[in-house]
Parts: structure tokens; sequence; C-alpha cells
């Protein structure tokens, strides 16, 4: 067997994962450049998605319980911010920390008392869950997959930020929050879509994750979440291409880890990696420096 037979599966399945890490990762970026909130909850709310097909296939066909999911995994992006971040949003920093930390909790502990702790297999979805050759590799359709519909809603994304009118908005708000709102912009609905979008992408993630790794646990959510928020403050926590690069590249290394033999070793690689650049540059590639205004 070639050099590339025996390490074109893990260069594959990095990729793959980079790119669920990286439509996490954007959900925590979005957040972050909006509120200045590190929305702990975001990697249980992906944690639900996987939940909601589960139970949702008992009772019907997985094409009616996929759009089931993305709905109702927006509507509970939605709920979150309005019931545990909307009052906070004048409070200090730390109390609305401390929310989020509450809402990832209280998704976790309902997911245990739901599941009774024990993991849910997640419903295989026809055709991308199909096993392909690729150069020699066998591995699922998904793999393949993943990549380009990222950078397919990366770029959609970025278009929506950057050429329509709520677009525009969430730039000026991102930009600053207290002139945005003397300038009569809407910044409930602002925040609002920034939920929306983040909790969308983190539901196509988790689609895309849980096909791969099909078990679902109460926890589940909280390595991707940590990995995609190491991501996020790789690429420069605000910036979308950031968090696209930051998740490929982590998705990347720590397969490429496993496929050297040190499995044990490719979650604190993920955290190794973030020391350093915090270290070297504490803004990210991407990320700008933010000034203080007096």
């Amino acid at each position: 067997m070639s050099w590339m037979e025996m390490n074109l599966p893990y260069l594959l399945a990095g990729i793959s994962v980079g790119g669920q890490y990286a439509l996490i990762a954007i959900g925590y970026t979005m957040v972050y450049g909006i509120l200045r909130l590190i929305n702990f909850a975001h990697g249980d709310i992906f944690m639900v998605a996987g939940l909601i097909v589960v139970y949702a296939t008992m009772i019907m066909p997985i094409y009616l319980a996929i759009p089931l999911m993305i709905i109702a995994t927006v509507i509970l992006g939605f709920l979150v911010e309005r019931v545990a971040y909307k009052p906070l949003r004048s409070a200090p920093r730390m109390s609305i920390m401390i929310s989020a930390i509450g809402v990832s909790y209280l998704l976790q502990n309902t997911a245990l008392y739901i599941t009774g702790g024990l993991s849910q297999q997640y419903t295989a979805i026809p055709w991308i869950s199909d096993t392909v050759n690729v150069f020699g590799a066998i591995t699922k359709r998904v793999t393949v997959i993943t990549p380009f519909l990222t950078l397919f809603l990366v770029i959609a994304l970025v278009l929506l930020i950057k050429y329509t009118k709520i677009g525009m908005a969430m730039r000026a708000v991102s930009r600053d929050f207290e002139t945005a709102q003397l300038m009569g912009i809407r910044i409930n609905s602002v925040v609002s879509v920034t939920f929306i979008i983040g909790t969308f992408l983190a539901a196509i993630g988790s689609m895309l994750f849980f096909t791969n790794y099909t078990g679902v646990t109460p926890t589940v959510g909280a390595m991707p979440g940590l990995k995609a928020f190491v991501a996020a403050v790789f690429g420069g926590i605000g910036s979308i291409p950031g968090a696209l690069l930051g998740g490929f590249v982590i998705g990347i290394c720590e397969n490429i880890i496993k496929g050297l033999g040190w499995t044990t070793f490719s979650d604190a690689f993920t955290f190794a990696l973030l020391i350093i650049v915090l270290l070297v540059k504490p803004t990210g590639l991407f990320g700008e420096k933010s000034t203080d205004k007096v």
C-alpha cells in the first residue's frame, strides 16, 4: 500500500471535520462580532440538533426530519438569545457570560433527562451516508460533500453581509454598537438574525458531523464546540474567513496526528495550537486590534 493510500483517508477526514468545525465557528465569530459575547451554549445547540433528528425519525421519514431539525434549531437559537441574552445586554460582561454557561448546562441536563444519558444512534441519511472510493481511499460521501458545502455557505454568507440591507446593518453594529443604535438601526432584529444564521449553520454542521460520528450523547457538543471556538480565535474572532481557515487547519492537523498514531494527543494539539497563536498573534490570523473608546 502506497503512502497516499495509507494517509489519504486521514486527510479527507480532516478536510471534512474541518468544514464542520468551520460552520460552528462562524456562529461563535458572528455573535462575538456583534455582541462581544462568547455563546458557550452554541456547542449544545449543535448537540440538540442531533437529538432532534434521532427522535424525529422515529415518527417521520428522514426527508421531513431534516427540515424540521433545521427549523427547530433556528427557533431554539432565537429563543436562547431572547430569553437568556437580550435582558442582560446592558449588564456587565460577566453576567451575560454566566448566563451563556447556564444555558449550556440547561441544554445538557435537559438532554440527559430525555435520553437517560444513553448514546442515541443517529439515523443514516440516504446518499450522503453511502461509501465512495476517492483515489483508492474508501470513505463516506459526506466527507467529499462537506468542504464544498461549507465553502458554498460561507460565500453565500459573505455576499449576504456585503450586499444586503441586513448585512450592512450587521457590519454597522459590529463596528460601533452604540452609534448604530443612535442611527436608528433596529438592534434587536440584527442580533436575532445573527443568532438565526449562526444556529442554521450549526444545524447543517450537526447533520454532517453526526453522519460520520453517529453516537449522540448529552455532552457530545462540548468538544466540537470548544474546537470550533479555538478555530474562531485562531482565525481572528469576528472574522468569517478566519473562522473558515481555522476550522480547516484544526480539522486537518488533528486527523494527520491520528494518522501518525498519536490519537491520544489529537485534542491536546488543538489547545496547544491556540496557546501558540495567542502568544505570537493575540488577535488571531485575521483579527483586528480593538481600540477602546474613551
